[in-house]
């Protein structure tokens, strides 16, 4: 075992800067408004399986089943780009019945917002630099943020008020937006090279 502190903090912030959460705040809020509750402990635990499966068979998954990592990729930043349209414009494109307002704690918490295309990708290139225990120590440093966050949601909403959380919603959905698209044109790129 190889640990080390540097690579352990870069791919720490690393990740943390892909994961966005604190910029994902206004739609854990809008989550919480919707559903009544979120599963934190569970999303937090989700999210991190997923990740860290993908940091080992990522790849390989996505090769069997014939996508490879820019496709993956592409088809995230749609995801991403909708999501951040609701938050800019206040419309609600995704439709949930009652049954599927418990699932916001699976998705869209733990998947995409989490565990999403930008940080699935983003360890498969970390694996190509660092040692892979480093980055299990920076995916659980960032699950513990993520938990953080989610958990003391409704505390932050009554410290920022409504007006606050609007205008961080659409400052952080434009955000969201030119992630989305900065994620699909460098992904686009790569497909038709």
């Amino acid at each position: 075992m190889n640990f080390n502190f540097k690579e352990i903090a870069t791919a720490t912030m690393i990740l943390f800067a892909v994961v966005d959460i604190i910029g994902s705040l206004p739609i854990i809020i809008s989550l919480r408004e919707k559903s009544g509750q979120i599963r934190s402990g569970r999303a937090a635990i989700i999210a991190a399986v997923v990740m860290i499966i993908f940091l080992f068979i990522g790849e390989e998954i996505l090769k069997l089943i014939g996508i490879n990592v820019n496709e993956f990729a592409v088809a995230g930043a749609f995801i991403l780009f909708f999501i951040a349209i609701e938050m800019i414009l206040g419309i609600s494109l995704f439709k949930q019945s009652e049954e599927s307002l418990d699932m916001a704690t699976v998705f869209p918490i733990a998947f995409p917002i989490v565990a999403g295309p930008g940080s699935l990708t983003t360890l498969l290139a970390l694996r190509a630099e660092y040692d892979i225990q480093n980055i299990i120590i920076a995916i659980i440093v960032n699950i513990i943020i993520v938990f953080i966050v989610l958990r003391f949601s409704s505390r932050l909403q009554r410290f920022l008020g409504k007006n606050g959380i609007a205008i961080i919603e659409k400052i952080f959905g434009v955000i969201l937006l030119a992630i989305a698209v900065k994620l699909f044109t460098s992904n686009i790129q790569e497909l038709f090279n």
